[in-house]
């Protein structure tokens, strides 16, 4: 899925403008007219969960994609309270593709997510990263075959090598890389049909280069989109020793195809299952949810059974329309499906349903730190500490 639609893009400010827009809220008045942006979440208590896994092993570990930038971060905390304390135990992001030095992971847009993995020993940071530059510039066939050729001779080998340096800094060495997703579809620059060898020795080249980082303990997931699509996914394995886990982006796709067809088509659901169990590796599914067929809880359900069955190392559903759950209204009926199933997850017990109260008063969630439009303003931490809030402003340009 074309992750243009799941980045949020930040304006940035000269850092005299914020210096002068700081001394303007010290001396505007009382906290009431700084723009202090509260949480906004006060729906009701979930149902009773409508199923159980019914199994006493450790539940999959799992999260969603809520946004690329430090508000996919604060995000998560909020899917939790709407999902009754849920451990939401997965962080998911993508790098930019437009530059390669987006691609190295520039200054700023890593820490949010590294400050959230180390809060906890059972969280992982699971990041797409794309493996050319002008990633969704509608590239041509000729100039991506090149690309792959150059790529494959060690040509790009500094720009991983310096993402996979930024990662151990930030002490993140354990990260989770989807390198060049959906590579078997024709969205991406970084896509293996022009020349699927000369893809398969650059991700080579990619995994060796970034294991080569003293400190790292990173795990490559290779993770095709469901289907045949361009060529089958399966042309695009570079083989078992550079790959730890195999992924699949998986969506309710195309308009009229049951689950049960996504089970049982070429290169679907179960394929993928039985692909990485010969080759003796865990699976995953870093983006999944609900698209062409609209609100559909039928695959809701089919889907999240299928998760528990086949215990996938983590799974991450894409929550934003259309395809979400939590911060897309256009599916209500799978949005309560959702809900009822994973209420109260705490990863190691079944969900547990909510106590019933005879006039519940929702607690509000985490608050979400501003987003574009309030540029926050860092007093220091007496004054939040004093006020007992976050402050920010409001710029007008």
């Amino acid at each position: 899925m074309a992750p243009h639609d799941k980045r949020v893009r930040i304006r940035r400010l000269a850092a005299g403008a914020v210096v002068v827009a700081a001394g303007a809220a010290l001396i505007s008045g009382p906290p009431g007219d700084s723009g202090v942006v509260p949480g906004d979440d006060a729906r009701a208590p979930a149902p009773t969960p409508a199923t159980t896994p019914g199994r006493d092993e450790e539940e999959p570990a799992f999260g969603a994609f809520l946004s690329s930038d430090a508000r996919g971060v604060a995000r998560m905390a909020r899917l939790s309270h709407w999902l009754g304390g849920a451990e939401i135990r997965v962080g998911h992001t993508y790098l930019p593709g437009h530059r390669w030095r987006d691609i190295e992971g520039a200054a700023g847009f890593l820490e949010a997510w590294a400050h959230w993995r180390k809060q906890r020993d059972d969280r992982m940071f699971v990041l797409n990263v794309p493996l050319q530059e002008r990633n969704e510039e509608g590239v041509p066939d000729d100039e991506v075959r090149e690309l792959l050729r150059r790529g494959a001779a060690g040509e790009f080998d500094h720009h991983f090598r310096t993402l996979a340096e930024r990662l151990v800094a930030l002490d993140v060495p354990d990260t989770v890389l989807v390198l060049g997703w959906e590579m078997n579809g024709t969205t991406y620059t970084h896509r293996c049909g022009p020349d699927p060898q000369a893809w398969k020795t650059y991700w080579n080249r990619i995994v060796t280069t970034m294991r080569s980082v003293p400190g790292q303990r990173f795990r490559f997931d290779f993770t095709p989109s469901r289907g045949r699509d361009a060529v089958p996914w399966t042309e695009c394995y570079p083989g078992d020793d550079t790959v730890d886990i195999i992924g699949l982006d998986a969506y309710d796709q195309p308009a009229g195809m049951s689950f049960d067809e996504q089970m049982t088509e070429p290169y679907g659901l179960q394929d993928h299952v039985d692909f990485a169990k010969a080759h003796g590796k865990p699976v995953s599914f870093p983006e999944w949810g609900l698209f062409r067929n609209g609100d559909n809880p039928e695959y809701m359900r089919r889907m999240l059974a299928w998760i528990d069955k086949n215990a996938p190392l983590y799974n991450t559903v894409t929550d934003y329309c259309p395809h979400g759950v939590w911060q897309c209204e256009d599916n209500p009926r799978s949005s309560r499906l959702y809900r009822s199933t994973l209420f109260g997850r705490d990863g190691v017990n079944p969900p547990r349903p909510p106590r019933p109260t005879p006039t519940p008063t929702p607690t509000a969630p985490p608050a979400e730190p501003p987003g574009s439009e309030c540029t926050p303003i860092d007093l220091g931490s007496w004054v939040e500490d004093w006020t007992g809030e976050k402050f920010c402003v409001r710029l007008p340009w």
